[in-house]
């Protein structure tokens, strides 16, 4: 499963995100969790120290690598050179799997040791200096949908990525490649809005959306939550001591965890998991190269100097069967 957690800004949604990366590491699990928030803390919502969570390798940083590696022998691709984050996957292209060793983990993961097993831990790099005034955020989040263009994850095995805030994802084709987006909402005005962005962007895409509420002290904030966003409301999570400690840094064992908040987290997984049988490998590979054709249409064929719509291969899709294929 392909898992994105959204919201914006001071939802909880990288607490959320940690906390779901610790569930499914205690019911072992294979994970790979990926920071894609321009504020990079889901390190140290596992529990990273400071200094190791800022020591964690830049996916940005590493992006000739990864092109290289994906790239393979697909003969549609000239060279890596002319890889866009949206170029997808062909007869010759690397495949990425979940459990397994490659050079892209090998340069941009790192293991996170957690009370009941260990995770993958990738991030996009924080903003630097050297990018004011002269880049985007979404350029550095394009490594993260280039490995999600080329990944090929099964039942059972869980890629969760702490998005940036808002609605920003929508500059990239990034929303469209998860099985399961949760939206992070608090009973507020402000909370819901980033829903409703959501909701109406992703309605023409078939992303599949739930809400999960924070911060919901009463019945009164369950009622406004139901009343704003009905039957895509999940679960809603409240004050927790477990989270209180986490976030001073000085978390109990996982599974002292509140049982209610343990009920939550599980239903997220069971809502997931209830999106498998939904997956469609096809729609999944046109809205590849649907985004592919427009960024190659609008930035990338000037920026390359190709014709990028000749990296498409009309025959390829993208699925569990072609994992034993290519690569």
């Amino acid at each position: 499963m392909k898992i994105a957690f959204v919201g914006k800004g001071g939802s909880g949604k990288t607490t959320l995100s940690s906390l779901f990366i610790r569930h499914l590491a205690a019911n072992e699990a294979p994970v790979v969790a990926v920071d894609a928030d321009i504020n990079q803390h889901l390190g140290a919502a596992l529990g990273l120290p400071d200094e190791d969570a800022a020591a964690l390798p830049a996916m940005g940083a590493h992006l000739p690598l990864i092109k290289e590696y994906l790239r393979g022998s697909n003969p549609r691709i000239v060279s890596a050179d002319t890889m866009i984050k949206t170029t997808p996957p062909g007869e010759g292209s690397r495949l990425l799997r979940v459990r397994e060793e490659n050079p892209v983990y090998e340069a941009c993961a790192r293991t996170v040791p957690l009370d009941d097993g260990d995770i993958r831990l990738m991030a996009t790099g924080p903003f630097t200096e050297s990018d004011l005034g002269v880049s985007c955020y979404h350029s550095k989040v394009g490594a993260v949908e280039l490995c999600l263009n080329h990944l090929v994850d099964g039942a059972d095995e869980y890629v969760v990525v702490d998005m940036t805030a808002g609605s920003d994802s929508f500059a990239s084709g990034l929303f469209t490649r998860f099985d399961m987006t949760f939206l992070v909402a608090e009973p507020t005005r402000k909370g819901v809005s980033v829903y409703r962005q959501y909701k109406e962007y992703a309605r023409d895409f078939g992303v599949a959306l739930k809400v999960v509420g924070n911060k919901v002290q009463g019945q009164d904030d369950l009622d406004f939550l139901r009343a704003e966003v009905g039957d895509d409301l999940l679960v809603a999570v409240g004050h927790s001591d477990w989270v209180r400690a986490m976030e001073k840094g000085r978390p109990p064992r996982f599974e002292l965890l509140e049982a209610d908040n343990r009920m939550s987290l599980q239903a997220l997984q069971d809502a997931a998991d209830d999106s498998y049988a939904d997956r469609d490998w096809d729609r999944y590979t046109r809205q590849m190269v649907h985004f592919h054709l427009r960024n190659a249409e609008s930035w990338g064929n000037a920026k390359t100097g190709a014709d990028l719509a000749a990296q498409v291969d009309p025959d390829f899709v993208l699925g569990e069967p072609m994992a034993a294929q290519f690569g």
